[in-house]
């Protein structure tokens, strides 16, 4: 059975969402504290976090902070905000979904398995092309870069580099693809399972993220290259 730890001071909402989830077959443990919400998650490492941005005691963006770099699951924010601020930084602090309110929850039940799938805790081979296949099973080798796919683990000059679960997936899906230009569409079809609209910069925040985290930051970037008008291109001979 799949947990989530859903971090909700709403206690309408978190019981709905509760009782819908366990009907799915889902366990679901409700945490109205934000002060009490990392010790939680840290110790039970449940599949899925589900965090409310405005919660008593201590907000969502601080408690996504304090768990990523020890959290491997996914982690959805609910919000009644459209602020593409709030959405900026809770990517950046490791966000992988964001659901605004009022919550469906057949689009949240939705969103959770999707999540699930990307991380191959719940496999569906109907669902997932070959074509974009973001998994592998050999360990990756570009000069100083390493990607451990068994462990999930990758290495900058034999430093571990800290990614969240999103950042690995997207790192491991362009270095699947080295020397291919991979447009949004491409990478969003991969990595969340739905059509790119045109507008959303999720994947542009992400690939500034791994620069910045591989020393690959700045206007002159020479191992993940934007392609102008077609999307990112992996060069696995810059990594020396």
């Amino acid at each position: 059975m799949n947990t989530i730890i859903l971090v909700e001071d709403d206690e309408k909402l978190s019981s709905l969402i509760q009782k819908y989830m366990q009907q799915q077959g889902f366990q679901v443990e409700i945490i109205a504290d934000g002060r009490l919400a990392t010790n939680a998650i840290l110790s039970n490492q449940p599949d899925v976090v589900i965090l409310d941005l405005m919660l008593p005691g201590k907000d969502g963006l601080t408690i996504c902070r304090e768990i990523r770099s020890q959290y491997k699951g996914s982690v959805l924010f609910l919000t009644a905000s459209e602020d593409d601020i709030d959405h900026v930084t809770g990517i950046e602090l490791g966000a992988d979904d964001f659901i605004i309110k009022p919550i469906q929850p057949r689009v949240l039940l939705a969103r959770v398995r999707m999540q699930l799938r990307k991380i191959a805790l719940i496999p569906n081979k109907n669902e997932q092309s070959s074509s974009y296949k973001v998994h592998t099973v050999s360990d990756l080798h570009f000069g100083k870069l390493s990607i451990f796919t068994k462990k999930r683990l990758v290495t900058l000059s034999d430093e571990k580099i800290p990614l969240t679960t999103s950042e690995y997936e997207l790192l491991l899906l362009l270095a699947n693809h080295a020397e291919e230009v991979l447009s949004r569409d491409f990478i969003f079809k991969a990595t969340r399972g739905i059509e790119y609209d045109g507008m959303d910069r999720t994947v542009d925040t992400k690939i500034a993220n791994l620069r910045k985290k591989l020393g690959d930051n700045g206007s002159l970037s020479s191992k993940i290259i934007t392609v102008r008008s077609q999307g990112y291109l992996f060069v696995p001979d810059s990594w020396h």
